[in-house]
């Protein structure tokens, strides 16, 4: 009977300090709209790695690739049915609006006139609204490349947008500034990119050379025209009742984390934009590139636009303040 009592004392042991393992495991789900292979895909799956291993498994990642639009990501990492997303700047579109000038076409200089933005005051409040109007906190940005053009007939100037069915994310204020250029927006979510411009919804788009490759859209455009009109990023953000319920320490690791990924995930981009380039050539795309003369001509026709949305959209500051930073 001792020894009995004694086994039936050891299991309750174990499955007391199982149920107190269990009951520590924090599952982490996080979302990316882009295809495995991309850019921030990678980040997204390099933060997950990282965490486990510091954690040792007690936080515990699910990850989901490419399922998600940029519109229902942000959505559903706003609502708390995921508690992180890894995507483009949706976030600002919707609870930032008025700082929306960060990721439109045709304003920033490059991704340093960016960075320096988003470690000062305006990229602050643009943070903080995000946080206030959206529930979640910004834990890094990273650079992504400049937007390009995609077409299947050669685009030399002005001219050639003149009535060109352009693929546009669903972005009114970028709408607003192609159209300014003669183009007819054709606005497709993200993961329905390749199939517009398969069966001819769409002629041409517009994206970095990640989103390019990634979605394989040598197979379905023929030319690669560099205008480098958007200088592009990825974000990472978390849904502020999850990151509130971590320990002081999983909180740091987390934010540590985000930057150190981030950092890696530009420096690699930046070395590698020549590689992508390359490999769009060796798939069959021919490169264009437009000369200073083109693309002055083509800012020139966007800037009443582009003016008119920071005195109508983005108010808080002028594009004056902006290019002086």
């Amino acid at each position: 009977m001792k020894k009995y009592f004694t086994l039936l004392s050891l299991l309750l042991v174990v499955l007391f300090i199982s149920s107190l393992s269990a009951q520590s495991t924090i599952l982490i789900k996080a979302t990316s709209p882009f295809p495995e292979g991309h850019i921030i895909t990678q980040t997204m799956v390099e933060f997950k790695n990282i965490i486990e291993k510091e954690t040792q498994g007690r936080i515990k990642f699910e990850l989901s690739i490419a399922k998600d639009t940029e519109e229902q990501a942000n959505e559903r990492c706003s609502k708390g049915e995921v508690d992180m997303q890894f995507t483009g700047g949706r976030a600002i579109e919707v609870f930032a609006p008025q700082y929306f000038f960060i990721n439109a076409p045709f304003v920033l200089k490059d991704y340093e006139h960016f960075f320096r933005i988003m470690k000062g005051p305006i990229g602050e409040k643009a943070k903080s609204e995000i946080l206030k109007n959206g529930n979640m906190y910004t834990l890094g940005y990273l650079y992504r490349g400049y937007r390009q053009m995609t077409s299947n007939k050669p685009i030399l100037g002005l001219k050639d947008l003149e009535g060109l069915k352009l693929r546009l994310p669903v972005v009114p204020t970028w709408i607003k500034v192609w159209e300014t250029l003669g183009v007819k927006a054709v606005p497709v979510p993200l993961t329905g990119l390749y199939q517009a411009l398969k069966d001819g919804t769409a002629e041409a788009s517009e994206g970095d050379l990640t989103q390019i490759s990634g979605y394989k859209l040598y197979e379905v455009q023929k030319y690669l025209i560099i205008t480098n009109h958007l200088v592009s990023f990825g974000w990472v953000h978390m849904y502020k009742p999850t990151f509130d319920k971590l320990s002081k320490a999983d909180q740091e690791l987390f934010m540590k984390t985000a930057e150190k990924v981030c950092n890696t995930a530009t420096m690699r981009l930046l070395a590698s934009e020549n590689d992508i380039l390359r490999l769009l050539m060796e798939n069959g795309m021919t490169v264009i590139y437009l000369d200073a003369k083109t693309m002055a001509q083509i800012r020139d026709k966007a800037k009443p636009a582009v003016e008119e949305l920071f005195r109508t959209t983005w108010p808080v500051t002028t594009w004056e303040e902006v290019l002086k930073q």
